[in-house]
Parts: C-alpha cells; structure tokens; sequence
C-alpha cells in the first residue's frame, strides 16, 4: 500500500526567526539559506507576516515589503510562500480599522505572497469574517485558524475538542471563504491525545476533500508526538523547521519527523541529503547570530502556564534589556492564574504578551494591585468575546482602574479608518502618499514613521558585536602602555544611576554611590495644588516622549509610547494639568514604577 505524502511548510524563515531571534534577522544573511532550501525540494515556506513584518522596521533597518519582494525574486514563480496574520489585528498588535485590514490582504498579494494563515487569539469568529473576506478577495489563499492551547490545571469550560468543533461549526456557518483550515497550538501545549480527537472530529464535519492543517512548536518537547497524533487524526499538513532554529521554541525539525514516519503510513517524501545540505546552508547563514539559551531547551513548565515559543524569547530578550531576567520562573508561573481568570483567550499573540505583562505586574507589584491595560481591555471585551466569561472580580478591577464599562459589541465597529490618519502623518512630515507607507503608518505607528524618516535603528544580536566596554579593552590591550600615573578619580553614570570610581597608583579601583545631585526645583503646581507622579507601568524602552513641559494635558490624553515585552502602548495622563517635569527620554530603558512624568 502507497504511504500518504504529508504535506508540510518549512517555518525556518519566519516562526523560526521569531522564535530563537524574536524576528531580529537581516535579509542579506539569510537569502543564500533560502535558496538552498529551494533546491532541497522544499516547495512551501513560511516567509513573514506576525512578528516579521513589524520587527523589520523595528530592529532591522529594513523593510518587509522588501523583504518579501526578495524572497518572491529568489525561490521563483512556483513556490507558495505563506504569512502569519491575526484577525483584525493583522500584522499589528492593535486593532486595524476595516480599510487597513482590505489593505493588509492588497499588500501581500502585491508584494509576492501565495497564502495568508489568518488566526484569533480568542477564537471570536466575528474577528474573522472580514478580514478571511479581504484575503480572498485580492486573490490570495485564506487559512482560517483555530487557535488551541492546553488550559491551567483544574479549569475547564473551554479548550477541548468540543470547543473547537463549536468553533470550526461557527466558522463554516459564517461563510468565510478559506483555502484550508489550521490549527495552531503556539505554545506546543495541547496533549497529544485532544490534538487527535480535534483532526479526527474536524474530519467530519468538513467538506470533503478540505485540507487541515496543524501548527505547533516544540517548547514542551511534545512537538513530533503532536504532529504524529494530527496526522493520524487525518491532518493533510503540519509545520517542520530546520537547524538550527528547530526544536525548542520553534517547530519540530524535519529531518526528526522524518525519521518519526518510519515503519508508519506516512512519509514527507523527501530526499534527506538535500535536506542535510539546506541544513548546513542555513547553519552556515545563522552561526554569527546569538540564541538564547532558553530557545533551544524544552521547558515543561509551559504546559501548567501556556506561553507560545513565538513570544517566549521576545520576552526574555525584553527582559535582558530591562535588566529583570531574573523575575522570569516566578512570571511563568504567575500565569498560570492570569490565565485562569482571563478568559481562557488562547495564548498567542497578542493575548500571549496580554498574559505575560499582566503576570510581571502581579509579581512586582503584588497581585492585580496594577491592571495591564490591554489584558485589562481583553477581559473588559474590547477585543472580542473570549471563550468563557472573565472572573467577575478581575473585571471590576480592570473596569474600575481603567475607568471603562464592559463592552460586548463588534470590535471593529468603534475603530475610526486609518487610511485618513496615516495619509496626515506622512503628508505632515513630507512623505510620499503611497500604499505601502500608509500601510506602515498604520501598523507601526511611531517606529513606522521613524524607519520611513531615516531613523530607524538596527538591533540585531550578533556575537561579532562586541560590547562597547569590550572594544575599549580590546584598544587599549593593543596601545602602549600609558606613563605611570597618580590616584584619579571619575563619575560614571550604570543605568541611570551615578557613582564615584577612585582608581589608585597601584590600579586597585573603588567604587561608591555617587550623591545625588540636587534635582532643579520643579514648578509649582497651579495653585499650589497637589502633583501627580505617572510611573512607568512596566519596564521597557521610551520609543517617544509626546508632550513639553509646560504643555496642558487633558485626562487619558497620551504622554509617551513605550515598548514592553515585543508590544508597544501609551501611557496616558491619570488627570489633567499642566507637565512640570519629564523624567525620561527618548531611547531610555525604564522599570516599573520608575517617574515617568510629574502632572501639576
């Protein structure tokens, strides 16, 4: 008997960067590996969407649409490249108003790619509907997702292979027009056996000869054992990667699902020396690339507190940054309840990040003393309905500290078009008026504008970039040795914080906290009214200060952007008044609780 031919997509060069790099990989050094792939015989290939379309105008200096256009010129007309979109958030990690959402799906298929897996973290139908309409409409195959995860012990109420034939009923009564069907476990944490039951219950109520799909990574080592169980369930296809993004994070490796299908009446039907030659290409490609540790290892902790391998490195790289790795296990296990009491929303993005900035609240500021505001406004329905009911008490909490009532209409129906709003920004600022810079505009706001200004800067990982400190010592090991000298002493300034450094005759250094400069006296507040502090409400990076001093405000206007955990948001105004003081600036790492701002 003839084995079954699974089809399969190699993730290598999208969910595979975002999940070992957290999207931060140059065009120019990975091409040569895409082209090696090409000839291996691989035929379908992940090549941007989600997490790759921002990051390149965030950390990479480049465009995606350039990137994309490259991609379709090196693996020809044949080849299907596929990308990742969320609904109605696209490509962004806000809502996308209707007219960006029809221009998401134009772009993509003008910019070279075949099909769109189109996916919601909630598993709201209505977040599907028009943006699977616009998909198809501009000729582009439309893979409709649901979204899968393992729930926290001791919940139920959702997640099961009920729930998600409800919610494939849900979707084929809608009439959304589809091309195929996945479903995609971000956090690779379903058990085998639901993942089974789910393929083999979806099988039947499909139309026959409907193609499914199944995505999932190997964070909790179940990857193989995963995709195994779904081809059996009657899965058609599933997602593979190659070394040395595969495994962990990532997707299961190709050669190991390979070998997993002998004996069995499967097979990839590949030639595995030409999968082994793409493999040292790709290796060859990435070895000047740093991977973080905990991409590469299985983490079984994920399966109690679900977190998807796609935002697990781009939250610990986060928090290399922010100086609070160290916060990490005790976050992960926060989850677990954030979770629970959430709604059961599938962890992927953007609901992932919801679950993780949440949880770091509770660990550093105690429990739900401070409400994310977007987990806040995901349990408050502005994002949709989620599976099950939020915790009523987390409810009023985020109600009262959001000052918002609950919202249970369609999300898409209170956002403005965006098409207006971008077009002013560029003609603001002397920008040509064209599609794709809308497009950006409108999906990456300030960073957006900052890339199409010149200004972007490039944050790339790499071990030859040498830290500054390293690079002074590597000078001056190579200058002549200076003529002896007597005690000296300096001010240095480590993150943000200043200290006295005496170096001796003999070279032995102190150091000490410096005192604090006395702080300029602030303005007094308006009659002689009290002040307000705005504090950071988690770490991150100033992306841009909005206002002056001296500027009025008015309640929840904004004040300044900040990115956090791979999201960007606001931190608005608490009241309004007059800025007395900026404590910070553009480009600046900040924690949480750290004086943003003083409001009098």
């Amino acid at each position: 008997m003839s084995k079954k031919v699974i089809q399969f997509m190699d993730t290598s060069f999208r969910d595979g960067f975002q999940s070992v790099f957290g999207a931060r990989v140059l065009t120019d050094d990975f091409m040569p590996a895409v082209k090696a792939t090409v000839e291996a015989g691989i035929t379908n290939i992940e090549a941007g969407g989600g997490a790759r379309f921002q990051s390149l105008f965030f950390y990479c200096g480049e465009s995606a649409f350039d990137m994309m256009d490259r991609f379709r010129r090196e693996v020809g007309p044949n080849v299907a490249l596929q990308t990742l979109a969320r609904g109605i958030n696209v490509v962004a990690l806000s809502q996308c108003p209707r007219d960006i959402i029809d221009l998401h799906a134009k772009m993509f298929k003008k910019h070279g790619m075949t099909t769109i897996r189109n996916f919601d973290a909630l598993n709201d139908v209505r977040n599907l509907e028009y943006s699977g309409e616009r998909i198809a409409a501009h000729g582009l195959n439309h893979q409709v997702v649901v979204s899968m995860m393992e729930l926290p012990p001791g919940c139920s109420g959702a997640h099961t292979p009920e729930f998600y034939m409800d919610r494939l009923k849900q979707i084929l009564d809608a009439g959304i027009p589809f091309h195929s069907i996945c479903f995609k476990d971000a956090s690779g944490t379903s058990n085998p056996r639901k993942v089974y039951e789910t393929l083999k219950g979806a099988r039947k109520i499909v139309p026959e000869g409907t193609i499914l799909w199944f995505h999932t990574h190997d964070t909790a080592g179940l990857g193989i054992s995963q995709n195994m169980a779904a081809i059996e369930g009657g899965a058609d296809g599933v997602d593979l990667a190659k070394s040395p993004v595969s495994g962990g994070t990532c997707q299961p490796d190709i050669l190991s699902m390979m070998h997993a299908m002998k004996g069995t009446d499967y097979t990839l039907d590949l030639d595995y020396e030409k999968v082994l030659k793409a493999m040292d290409a790709f290796e060859e490609a990435m070895k000047d690339y740093f991977f973080p540790p905990e991409a590469k290892m299985v983490s079984p902790l994920v399966t109690l507190s679900p977190m998807p391998g796609g935002a697990l490195t781009a939250n610990t790289m986060m928090m290399r940054d922010t100086g609070t790795l160290h916060h990490y296990p005790a976050v992960i296990k926060e989850m677990s309840e954030v979770v629970a009491r959430g709604g059961f929303g599938t962890s992927v993005t953007p609901v992932s990040q919801f679950y993780f900035q949440q949880a770091y609240l509770n660990v550093t500021q105690g429990k739900w003393k401070k409400i994310n505001p977007q987990y806040g406004n995901m349990v408050l329905g502005y994002f949709g309905r989620t599976p099950v009911p939020p915790d009523p008490e987390i409810v009023k909490i985020a109600s009262e500290q959001l000052g918002k009532p609950v919202f249970t209409d369609n999300p898409l129906d209170i956002l403005e078009p965006g098409i207006p709003k971008a077009t002013k920004v560029l003609q603001d600022n002397n920008l040509p008026v064209n599609d794709e810079n809308i497009f950006i505009i409108a999906s990456c706001e300030q960073k957006g504008l900052d890339f199409l200004l010149g200004k972007a800067v490039t944050n790339i990982r790499k071990i030859s970039d040498k830290p500054a400190e390293k690079k002074a010592a590597d000078k001056k090991a190579a200058a002549p040795a200076p003529a002896p000298m007597g005690p000296r002493s300096y001010t240095i300034t480590v993150n943000n914080r200043p200290y006295n450094v005496v170096v001796a005759e003999g070279g032995a250094i102190q150091a000490a906290p410096a005192a604090a400069a006395p702080a300029p006296a602030p303005a007094k507040a308006e009659a002689g009214g009290p002040t307000t502090s705005v504090d950071a409400p988690t770490p991150g990076n100033i992306v841009k200060v909005l206002v002056e001093v001296g500027a009025i405000v008015a309640k929840d206007q904004p004040l300044v952007v900040m990115e956090a955990m791979k999201m960007e948001s606001e931190v608005k105004a608490p009241c309004a008044g007059k800025i007395l003081e900026i404590h910070v600036s553009n480009g600046e790492t900040v924690q949480a609780s750290d004086p943003l701002f003083t409001i009098g």
